[in-house]
């Protein structure tokens, strides 16, 4: 436990501690805010999220809606279409040369042309997404350079999120269609279904595009885990949870104590904030072996990557099955894997994130 006398806050980097504390939402509570600013003293600059930034019994009805949508049957049915559209993206980079930033030409593309398709949003200004999570995730604080550089466009991006969350706007095949049907139904009202829509948006697209980032890097620096892949592509939602432990894209969220708590031997006061520092808690030699390694071959359920608890990440599936259809289409057509020149990270106060990914590959024969 370290506190951080700047902000007061109580920070946590153990694995025990950083899963402990979402699971124990009674006494740690997400409903002031995930992020450093406390909803109930300060202004934010958006709708709070009715699944982060909230707490049974408010989030159950939107959540158990989203849970049902995203569940299994629906998953089937995107499986054939996503694995097609990978490969033909795969086949398409790869025409142009065995040089490409692996994070633009393979990350970035894949989920932000499968993912909205799958919400049923059309096909304008989807290079937004990024830009509007950037703020999002940067928001949860502190409120530095980082966010003061994005203010401007904060408003701008907010709205330009809001809007195709609208009935008229939504495919009606699509996610989107399903969570408004749920508020025809009574299930939702009609005032959460877009803040239902715009939270999937939120939090489907960022992330899974950096932990696909990471994967990339991740067999661009472990050639032995790639031939590992090639020769069990069975193992691709594997590799993307080991990646998503090796190098988390969420590294911090915080939570609010509900009453005076005592954890690590450390009183936290009712009212003050946590501070959790999932990327820390997934390399924690407490919990794993040899954590700094990444490795196919140890079972990596357990980290935090994606939450715990009732707050765990809704969408985490979809994600693990974007992964498999990339990674299991790379893996046939590439023999090798290399960098080709040095990443580039882009700096967000949340995100692990990417910038640019330069990578060699050699062809299957």
């Amino acid at each position: 436990m370290v506190h951080l006398a700047r902000y007061d806050v109580h920070a946590l980097a153990r694995h025990a501690q950083v899963h402990a504390a979402p699971v124990d939402w009674q006494n740690f509570r997400s409903g002031a805010g995930v992020g450093l600013a406390n909803f109930r003293h300060e202004k934010i600059w958006r709708l709070p999220s009715l699944l982060l930034d909230a707490d049974p019994p408010g989030q159950d009805a939107p959540r158990r809606v989203l849970r049902e949508i995203l569940a299994p049957p629906a998953l089937r049915r995107l499986s054939t279409v996503w694995h097609t559209v990978a490969e033909d993206l795969v086949d398409t980079v790869l025409a142009k040369g065995p040089r490409f930033d692996a994070f633009t030409a393979l990350a970035k593309a894949f989920p932000l042309r499968v993912f909205p398709d799958a919400v049923g949003l059309g096909p304008e200004n989807r290079d937004d997404l990024l830009p509007y999570g950037n703020i999002a995730f940067n928001a949860f604080g502190p409120r530095n350079d980082l966010v003061l550089t994005d203010a401007d466009r904060a408003a701008g991006l907010s709205a330009w999120a809001n809007a195709p969350c609208v009935r008229e706007s939504l495919d009606k095949d699509g996610f989107g269609a399903r969570i408004r049907a749920a508020a025809d139904r009574g299930d939702i009202t009609p005032e959460q279904a877009p803040l239902v829509v715009r939270s999937l948006l939120t939090a489907g697209v960022d992330t899974t595009v950096h932990g696909l980032s990471a994967a990339l890097y991740a067999f661009a620096t472990h050639p032995d885990q790639w031939q590992r892949l090639r020769e069990r592509p069975e193992l691709a939602r594997v590799a993307f949870d080991e990646a998503v432990r090796w190098l988390s894209p969420v590294q911090t969220f915080f939570r609010t104590a509900t009453a005076d708590v005592t954890v690590a031997g450390t009183l936290i006061k009712e009212g003050t904030k946590i501070l959790m520092f999932l990327g820390s808690a997934n390399r924690d030699p407490e919990r794993w072996h040899d954590p700094d390694r990444f490795d196919l071959g140890p079972d990596p359920s357990g980290h935090v990557g994606f939450g715990m608890g009732i707050h765990q990440c809704v969408g985490q599936h979809v994600a693990r099955l974007e992964a498999e259809a990339l990674l299991t289409a790379l893996a046939r057509r590439v023999e090798r894997i290399e960098l080709a020149g040095r990443p580039e990270r882009h700096l967000n106060n949340t995100l692990r994130s990417w910038a640019a990914l330069p990578v060699r590959v050699r062809r299957a024969g």
